[in-house]
């Protein structure tokens, strides 16, 4: 992908607990400007959990699931239900980068053209959806938004996005049973085209991710806020 011409870091953190997902997404945002360099992490869950847009309403998303811990994101996008034949990574892009100054159709367009791109390189022939599916209005993975990735007709991945002056953050989700790809097979199948290198985490970060589940994701207050 040409945009991604620049370094690329790469964050293997391995599974965490849902408020620690969200919690360290916020913070590669908030760090995205002076880390300078864009960052994909590839993460996973340590127990079944249900994460909802930013601006989605509480007592509505906690009629569609029955899943909880149920987390609030940093990012728009409707509810996505976590388990093991999950796969979630995520995408922070400084201010100066290409994708920052992507509008938000571009970049959703682009990140899943890459997902496309891995697919086929493993062997499997996944297509972007052509048009809105309003079906299950407010889930994820029930109907389709424009540019999500389809397999045989139904959705295996989506994502959400978040730009500010700190950066772009993208949270995507792949539900990619039905394909038989091995998520191993498809993380090496997304880098194959990016100059990229391991991520070095900063001896902080992970105190401060930390730190902001306990006191932001992991509470009512926040997650009940609307």
């Amino acid at each position: 992908m040409s945009a991604l011409g620049q370094v690329l870091r790469v964050w293997r953190s391995g599974a965490g607990s849902p408020a620690w997902n969200m919690a360290a997404d916020e913070l590669l945002l908030r760090q995205a400007a002076a880390l300078g360099e864009a960052v994909l992490r590839f993460y996973a869950w340590d127990q079944l959990a249900a994460t909802f847009g930013y601006f989605q309403r509480h007592t509505e998303v906690s009629e569609m699931t029955r899943l909880r811990p149920l987390i609030r994101r940093p990012t728009a996008g409707g509810l996505v239900c976590h388990d093991e034949n999950e796969w979630t990574y995520s995408l922070a892009f400084p201010p100066p980068h290409p994708w920052w100054r992507f509008k938000a159709e571009e970049s959703y367009n682009c990140v899943h053209e890459w997902v496309r791109r891995a697919f086929q390189s493993c062997g499997v022939a996944v297509e972007l959806c052509a048009e809105v599916r309003s079906v299950g209005e407010g889930q994820c993975f029930v109907g389709a938004e424009r540019c999500d990735l389809l397999f045989n007709g139904q959705k295996i991945a989506g994502a959400a996005q978040r730009r500010n002056h700190d950066g772009l953050l993208v949270q995507g989700s792949v539900q990619a049973k039905a394909t038989g790809v091995a998520r191993a097979e498809w993380e090496s199948a997304m880098l194959e085209e990016a100059n990229w290198s391991e991520w070095q985490l900063p001896d902080p970060f992970t105190g401060e991710a930390t730190g902001l589940a306990k006191q932001k994701y992991a509470t009512e207050a926040y997650n009940q806020k609307r």
